[in-house]
């Protein structure tokens, strides 16, 4: 079985499985995810491609990292994990991508994503549930980071972090692709 179809089954079983432990009909969460009941119903028979924003949504609306839809069951107490291994979960026009690298787990589960845009690429995201926080840090490059509306320039080296329930958005900013690791800390 080629590995995407392979990622697209674990994507189907996971949304059921949360789907489920939720309580929550097909139409239900598509109604709170603002996603159509023919895309849930097609992603649960591991039909179709679910983009990134789409399975925000989901994880948002189910109360779960997105790894939890994305990613197998841990076998081990300690993953190593080589972030070139991952798919990317977005790629850009450009050939920027985001990679979801793992969730930590604990009292607050965090993701933890690798990034890179090209100049000039964006990546808009809708607002996530209350409680979540994000922090971004440029390890090359120069991000523009607009939450809300206002646009924060982050070059590398620098960390920003910022509530994640507003709009927001990154943007590779300056000549060069920028670099930068995500952490999204969930309620």
């Amino acid at each position: 079985m080629p590995e995407s179809e392979a990622a697209l089954r674990t994507v189907a079983q996971n949304v059921r499985a949360a789907r489920t432990r939720a309580g929550l009909s097909l139409e239900e969460l598509g109604r709170r995810a603002q996603v159509s009941k023919g895309a849930l119903v097609s992603l649960e028979r591991a039909q179709g491609n679910p983009n990134l924003g789409t399975l925000v949504r989901l994880a948002d609306t189910l109360g779960v990292p997105v790894s939890d839809l994305v990613q197998g069951a841990a076998s081990s107490r300690v993953r190593v994990v080589d972030a070139a291994s991952v798919e990317p979960l977005w790629t850009g026009e450009r050939g920027g991508e985001a990679r979801l690298v793992l969730t930590a787990r604990g009292p607050a589960p965090t993701e933890i994503w690798r990034w890179r845009l090209e100049p000039g690429e964006e990546y808009p995201s809708h607002p996530h549930q209350a409680g979540v926080v994000e922090t971004v840090t440029v390890l090359s490059g120069r991000m523009l980071l607009v939450v809300d509306g206002a646009e924060h320039e982050v070059p590398a080296g620098c960390t920003a972090t910022f509530d994640g329930d507003v709009p927001h958005g990154y943007r590779g900013a300056g000549e060069e692709t920028c670099e930068l690791v995500m952490t999204v800390v969930l309620p």
